[in-house]
């Protein structure tokens, strides 16, 4: 079993895909290597290029506010991407470059050990949960992988573009925190 550091090792030196061409940092994942709570999206924009970090950019400032509405502060859970390189133009990464990548989210996830897993957009609900998966249809229902829950809902850079689905998400955080409680054994009967 890999540590944390050894897998960060393998993951900076990776050429698998075509995104190791042009990145400027790989963007592995960042946060509590404990984290009950894992947040995970498709993939770095300029802004996690540039610092090697994720979620730094509008998005990851959307979400940081999500969490912190929930109780928790971002260096209370795990947040990484399917692939850890920024696709050109920001666009969503092709199915070969996140197969190439998958393996090391797959690691962080047996070495973090989260009891919940946040798919953030269709990309990564599409990897983690099911190919076959519709995130308008199957937004904010929990899935039960490998004693795992999962839950699909929408992207925060989506938020940003349609103020309107800003509540659904809202809901859906506030779900996550009640099943938090609940695995925990801390929820109010």
């Amino acid at each position: 079993m890999y540590t944390i550091d050894e897998l960060k090792k393998f993951c900076y030196r990776c050429h698998k895909c075509r995104l190791a061409e042009t990145r400027n940092n790989v963007v592995f994942g960042e946060g509590n290597e404990n984290a009950d709570i894992m947040f995970v999206g498709e993939g770095p924009g300029y802004y996690e290029d540039i610092q090697g970090r994720p979620f730094v950019g509008r998005a990851g400032q959307l979400l940081d506010k999500m969490i912190e509405a929930i109780g928790f502060k971002r260096n209370d859970v795990y947040i990484a991407n399917v692939v850890k390189c920024r696709p050109p133009e920001n666009r969503n990464p092709f199915d070969d470059e996140c197969s190439a990548c998958l393996d090391y989210l797959r690691w962080q996830v047996k070495l973090i050990k989260p009891k919940i897993i946040v798919c953030l957009g269709a990309v990564s609900a599409k990897n983690l949960i099911s190919p076959d998966l519709s995130i308008s249809r199957q937004r904010g229902e929990f899935v039960i992988k490998g004693g795992i829950y999962f839950m699909p809902t929408y992207h925060p850079s989506y938020l940003l573009r349609n103020e309107s689905a800003k509540k659904d998400s809202w809901n859906d955080f506030k779900n996550i925190a009640a099943k938090i409680e609940e695995i925990r054994g801390t929820a109010l009967d």
